[in-house]
């Protein structure tokens, strides 16, 4: 197959197939729905029960998705024969021309840069290594906002480029204004050097990438001059805690037949899921200015989920987009507790339901809309979980309490007699189960097949692992399925989420913690079920996993944070992946200068080191430039003499974050505040 065949619209194939996961998802969430009116005693003639086989029958549709996904994704990994393959089609890894510059952004917001340095040095030397560093340049995007966090950034910028001999190469911008976070941050680069460069790789601060997925992704984008986006699947890796561990063993697992899956039904209308992708610049330039949407947030201002849209809204410009599923190299790490997984979800649901906003947009291609719906129910569909289950208890509590009523719809010539079929709720659970569990069987199975269940630790670790984790998401789910419906209506009650920096690295949750964040939930868990065992005990019995899953939340949510635990599973042989067994090289320097920089003795750093140090005062001074500061009018400047005096006066640390700021952007004046500090007599700041 030719490369100019990946830029045509591929109208057949992906009308066939989408048709046919159409089909696959609504046949049978239709009979199940039938199933299920058999299983109520009433049939579905009660509002109460219409409302229990609607939900229901969303809900098996929704499930089905995944079991589909997943199924083709594993035919196609184990036949290796899709001839709309992009990464196999490029074939290996050739130089790139002269003219075909790429940028290396990688936004921060208040990160460690210990582990922001140690990534962007090992992707810098593994792309060296290639020989064709000469076609890249780096850009570290800065919107931090803390003046501490700010200065320790361009030094650890400074020091990048003198160990890694990158300067020219590696660059360094703190933005004043955090228009649109990340995406604004992006965008701000594109207008101001986008024109010098022809595609931009778009990182995460937590982002790694070897040389050769680099140099692969542009040969990919110079032989498909219709793609406008190439995403690639980031493997997890680098997290210890029992939680991350475990969501690191999913995405090595089970995540590459559901990829495969995704690339098999989108084609040329794939995602973008906002970093570790390249993307052709022009093309984005072009399509890709965020609207502000109507009204006051959460659904309103600026969109959060600013990915999707943008692949939306290249597809409707007429570029491709396409996953790079079996692309090599691509790395990233994942939140390392269950609270901080879903204190990023929450921003991610506020982001997804704004999405609704634009489901009926002009110019989009139907695929991107069912993306669109897509990311709206990966939380939606967990508040029509739950009220599945409260629909169903409320049914069971109804006949515990209430006498069978012959004539529910009114006067009629014949009663209508309740009836009960245990067998069809029988087979109901057993398919829905199948639905569930099945991709995570062909998952485990493919790697078996294709021999690759070393890289898992052997055979019986590998099944021990998909064991323990079946076990765990059990535990899981239904916590997380609370905290979703939570987020749902939060967002539609107006409630809007902050911008903090996200955790990364080892961390863990205490007791205090979990209580306040899990103890409402745990408690109605305890009212819900004792209620129900109370009024119709035989019921009971059918909502014990998940309440059983919430009364446990607690001790779950603590346990799974510590990284004690998660070492001790991996000495076990538990959830352990490829980039453990058999790392890449770019990752093993990638845990070498990490481990580097967090035995480097600490030195003094923030906006002391600024007022205290030569160097760092020269670099900050020369990174602002000297011009800045000269237009304040005469009362401005006088308030920030002051400020001056006062750092005199009682140190670097009398000034508020605020007031740092504030000298911080006069580059002049905090070169006269460094000569004066020295002038009358240097001496240890009470930050040092």
């Amino acid at each position: 197959m030719s490369h100019a065949d990946f830029d045509k619209p591929h109208a057949f194939a992906a009308t066939w197939r989408r048709m046919l996961l159409l089909g696959l998802v609504l046949i049978p969430a239709t009979i199940a729905s039938q199933f299920m009116r058999e299983v109520l005693p009433y049939g579905g003639r009660t509002g109460l029960e219409l409302a229990i086989i609607i939900v229901f029958g969303v809900l098996f549709g929704w499930i089905s998705i995944g079991l589909w996904t997943s199924a083709i994704g594993f035919v196609s990994l184990l036949l290796r024969r899709d001839r709309y393959n992009l990464v196999r089609a490029t074939g290996s890894m050739r130089p790139i021309d002269p003219d075909a510059r790429t940028a290396v952004l990688l936004p921060v917001f208040a990160e460690d840069m210990r582990r922001v340095g140690a990534g962007l040095r090992a992707t810098y030397e593994s792309l060296a290594a290639t020989g064709q560093i000469d076609r890249f340049d780096f850009f570290i995007l800065s919107d931090t906002q803390d003046p501490g966090r700010w200065v320790d950034e361009e030094v650890a910028w400074a020091t990048l480029c003198r160990e890694m001999g990158a300067s020219g190469r590696l660059f360094y911008r703190n933005r004043q204004v955090n228009l649109k976070r990340k995406s604004g941050n992006v965008a701000d680069f594109v207008r101001r050097w986008g024109a010098h460069y022809r595609y931009m790789v778009v990182f995460d601060a937590d982002s790694v990438m070897s040389g050769e997925a680099l140099v692969k992704l542009v040969n990919m984008m110079q032989a498909s001059p219709r793609v406008g986006l190439i995403q690639t699947l980031p493997q997890p890796m680098g997290q210890h805690t029992l939680f991350a561990r475990m969501l690191q063993f999913t995405g090595h697992a089970y995540g590459p037949i559901f990829a495969a899956g995704l690339h098999f039904w989108q084609l040329g209308d794939g995602p973008f899921w906002g970093h570790n992708a390249i993307i052709r610049i022009e093309a984005f330039r072009q399509h890709c200015g965020l609207p502000r949407l109507p009204g006051r947030p959460p659904l309103g201002g600026d969109i959060l989920s600013h990915d999707f849209v943008e692949s939306a809204l290249l597809r409707g410009g007429g570029w491709t987009i396409w996953l790079a599923h079996d692309l090599p190299g691509s790395y990233e790490e994942l939140p390392p507790t269950l609270l901080d997984a879903m204190k990023r979800d929450r921003r991610w649901c506020q982001g997804n339901l704004q999405h609704l906003r634009l489901l009926f947009a002009e110019g989009l291609f139907p695929a991107h809309r069912a993306l669109f719906i897509n990311g709206i129910m990966s939380y939606v569909s967990a508040l029509l979980w739950l009220v599945f289950l409260l629909l169903s208890s409320g049914q069971a509590v109804w006949q515990a309490l209430k006498p069978p009523d012959y004539f529910p719809t009114g006067p009629a010539l014949f009663p209508q007699w309740p009836v009960w079929q245990p067998q069809w709720a029988l087979l109901l659970i057993v398919a829905t189960t199948v639905i569930l569990f099945a991709p995570k069987i062909l998952a485990v199975l493919l790697i078996i097949v294709q021999r690759r269940a070393g890289q898992f630790g052997g055979v019986l670790r590998l099944l021990a692992s998909a064991i323990t984790e079946t076990l765990m998401s059990a535990l899981l789910a239904p916590v997380q399925a609370v905290f979703h419906s939570k987020f749902v209506l939060f967002t539609l009650l107006g409630q809007q989420v902050g911008w903090g920096a996200q955790s990364r690295g080892d961390a863990s949750t205490g007791w205090a913690e979990a209580l306040r964040y899990h103890g409402l939930a745990t408690l109605f868990a305890a009212v819900w079920g004792l209620g129900v065992f109370w009024l119709n005990p035989a019921f009971f019995w059918w909502l014990t996993p998940v309440v059983a899953a919430l009364l446990l939340a607690i001790p779950v949510s603590v346990l799974s944070s510590r990284s004690s635990v998660g070492r001790s599973a991996r000495e076990r042989g538990l959830f352990l992946t490829p980039p453990e067994t058999a790392p890449a090289p770019v990752l093993q320097d990638f845990a070498r200068y990490l481990v580097e920089a967090e035995r480097a003795p600490a030195r003094q750093g923030g906006f002391a080191a600024v007022v205290e140090d030569p160097a760092v005062n020269a670099l900050h001074v020369v990174m602002q430039g000297l011009a800045r500061g000269e237009r304040l009018s005469a009362a401005i400047l006088a308030r920030r003499h002051e400020l001056v005096a006062k750092v005199l006066r009682a140190g670097p640390a009398a000034l508020a974050p605020r007031e740092q700021k504030l000298l911080l952007r006069q580059p002049r004046l905090l070169l006269d505040l460094h000569r004066r500090w020295w002038a009358q007599g240097a001496r240890p700041s009470p930050e040092g």
